[in-house]
């Protein structure tokens, strides 16, 4: 069911003039929260319009939003996120009122994005990774197995996930360290320890858990979309060389536990409601629990750009999470169906994004078939990413207006040293 009020309007402007500038990521039917400091100053919670961001916590502090018991005065959005899902509702509203073009005040507290520090939006209290694009699974079946049977009998009847890190997802903008781990190639009589050569990102979507289950209540994936706070980009960055290695019998490791980036702004699932779309047509009927009664992908064109240390950056993949074959409320539904519980914060990342042409492929591993065809980049080629290369995601949503997603950008350095015996 269509839940579109006045905040989707796209006629509504803002009396911030740049959020109504054409392309801007933040226009007043977007409004997504995320967690800032200014002037050495402590975390405090805004909301993004335009080039600026509301002071939400300073806001609360004055008595403007009318929440009764403060919600923005912990440096995190975990309580707000943990009300209840009307509360989501009628607050984007509150806020979307007082910055709307005809708001009577306007004395509201802001801080320029270009003067602010960001920082993580949640603590976030664990990190699944899904494996949910269809196209994606196929070419790395195609790989690594025999490209006639490139899916493994599951696939299509189950969200396959692994349980990843939540102590390394960090904010866009933070280094990430070339990680260590053992590495055995065909011809090699035993594996050693040193750093990846096969460093990789990943494509991906996440989503933020705002109202959990409890232990032994699965939930529908209506229900799961129902508590689905909002959505980030999100880059799992991948150590090839090790997974291959380790990933037999039980799945990645150290391989993907070593750094997962995402965006610092939380899209709402109510910024995102006229950007719902139907799934990829199904091979298989799906099991009822896996059964949407509404169009729960997202119509979200993702790029990913390339830059080796000193040198500009070029795009090099185009995709779009409506390709996804599981939706984030079925990945959330499965995770529930055995009774595990899921709390506020806990992230769910939608694995590597990839569509039909190879343009679209969300990781160099299928962009390069595994190293064979390196990409061209400003200043040389890449199979894949060496100590200095940045890589940033971009995400938004086109249509009568543009909801943006900011960037998810990270720049690789150097592997430390092995560690081994003391003298």
């Amino acid at each position: 069911m269509s839940r579109l009020d006045e905040t989707h309007d796209p006629g509504r402007r803002s009396w911030i003039e740049s959020a109504n500038a054409p392309g801007t990521d933040f226009p007043v039917q977007n409004l997504p929260y995320g967690v800032f400091s200014h002037g050495g100053g402590p975390c405090r919670v805004g909301v993004a319009i335009g080039d600026m961001i509301l002071d939400l916590t300073a806001a609360e502090g004055q008595g403007r939003l009318g929440t009764g018991q403060p919600v923005f005065d912990t440096g995190s959005l975990n309580r707000f996120m943990a009300r209840p899902k009307e509360e989501w509702t009628s607050m984007r509203r509150r806020i979307a009122a007082l910055l709307d073009a005809a708001a009577g005040t306007r004395d509201l507290p802001l801080v320029a994005q270009a003067d602010a520090v960001l920082h993580l939006p949640a603590e976030i209290r664990g990190f699944t990774d899904f494996y949910a694009s269809r196209e994606h699974a196929t070419n790395v079946g195609s790989m690594f197995r025999d490209p006639a049977n490139a899916l493994l009998p599951n696939w299509l009847h189950v969200p396959i996930g692994y349980n990843g890190r939540a102590s390394t997802v960090v904010v866009s903008g933070t280094p990430i360290t070339r990680p260590l781990g053992q590495l055995k190639g065909p011809e090699d009589a035993a594996p050693r320890v040193g750093p990846t050569a096969k460093l990789d990102f990943e494509v991906e979507l996440g989503a933020l858990v705002g109202t959990g289950n409890a232990m032994g209540a699965p939930m529908s994936a209506a229900e799961a979309w129902e508590a689905i706070f909002g959505y980030v980009l999100l880059n799992d960055w991948s150590a090839r060389d090790i997974q291959v290695w380790e990933y037999q019998p039980l799945g990645p490791f150290l391989s993907k536990a070593f750094g997962t980036t995402i965006s610092p702004w939380v899209v709402t699932r109510d910024a995102l409601e006229p950007f719902r779309v139907p799934p990829p047509e199904r091979a298989v009927p799906l099991l009822p629990y896996l059964r949407e009664e509404t169009p729960n992908n997202l119509d979200i064109v993702i790029e990913a750009e390339l830059a080796p240390e000193g040198r500009a950056g070029r795009r090099i993949l185009r995709t779009n999470a409506r390709w996804l074959y599981y939706s984030a409320a079925q990945q959330l539904a499965h995770h529930t169906l055995s009774g595990c519980a899921m709390e506020t914060g806990d992230l769910l990342g939608s694995g590597t994004i990839s569509g039909e042409a190879r343009e679209s492929w969300g990781s160099l591993l299928e962009l390069t078939w595994n190293g064979r065809d390196p990409l061209d980049v400003e200043g040389g080629r890449r199979a894949f990413l060496e100590d200095g290369d940045s890589v940033t995601l971009r995400g938004h949503c086109d249509g009568p207006y543009r909801i943006g997603f900011g960037t998810c950008a990270g720049t690789i350095r150097p592997a430390p040293a092995a560690p081994g015996p003391r003298d």
